[in-house]
């Protein structure tokens, strides 16, 4: 069987990194910058900064210990994944899950539609694959058509997938229902839809920048649906209220 190699002179990183592995209770060795690398070892994981110091095809180098674990294992399941799935919960805490080649690789919750990228590009950056498809739900039309555009330039090809056949309650429904996304089959997207937030959408969110204010003021319908569309944070939006 093959195992994790830990290649690192980081006391920070290898502490973390150990304790990582022990609580999952993977098995690993700990090996030295200048140390031969056994035969049953089939991913080195080791920082940045290493690196190019580690002669070894497997290199995993991440600061974030789950992102390195991850992508490590699934180096030893198999080097390469013919397609990547990704399926994406819409709404303001997008659910996120990675599937590679039918096996779920990672899931995680987001704060907001455009965090969606940074995030899903740091989950799949140590993954080797040929083709990544992204399923977003069909619900919530406004921050749907949001994460399609903020995550349109990682995906080979996007669908929308229909919700309502995926809909389940559980105690994380929305990385459940991220799951459940992935592995169904939805409309392919050829043109970015355009983000039209709804009358509703802008009110509550002039709602919510009185609360942001302390009931001092409530913004701009204006600067209220610039917030619907991603363009501003609400946080943005009040102080750029206040400086008028």
């Amino acid at each position: 069987m093959k195992i994790i190699g830990l290649v690192t002179e980081d006391f920070r990183f290898f502490h973390l990194m150990v304790r990582f592995l022990k609580e999952r209770g993977e098995p690993f060795v700990s090996l030295g910058l200048d140390d031969p690398i056994p035969e049953n070892v089939g991913a080195i994981i080791t920082t940045n900064a290493e690196r190019e110091g580690v002669r070894f095809e497997n290199i995993i180098s991440d600061g974030d210990p789950d992102i390195a674990f991850k992508a490590a294992r699934s180096v030893l399941r198999g080097k390469r994944f013919s397609r990547v799935v990704v399926g994406i919960d819409p709404g303001r805490t997008p659910g996120i899950a990675v599937i590679g080649d039918g096996r779920i690789i990672d899931t995680e919750l987001v704060y907001c539609p455009e965090d969606v990228t940074e995030t899903l590009a740091r989950m799949t950056r140590n993954l080797d694959f040929d083709l990544m498809l992204i399923r977003v739900g069909h619900g919530d039309p406004t921050n749907r058509n949001r994460i399609i555009h903020a995550v349109w330039s990682l995906a080979d090809e996007v669908e929308i997938v229909d919700e309502s056949k995926t809909t389940k309650k559980t105690v994380t429904p929305d990385i459940d229902a991220a799951i459940l996304i992935a592995f169904t089959s939805g409309e392919k997207v050829v043109v970015q839809p355009e983000v039209c937030p709804t009358p509703g959408e802008v009110r509550d969110i002039k709602r919510l920048s009185r609360i942001e204010s302390g009931g001092r003021f409530t913004i701009s319908t204006e600067l209220a649906s610039q917030v619907a569309i991603g363009k501003i944070s609400l946080a943005e939006a009040v102080e750029s209220y206040q400086k008028e």
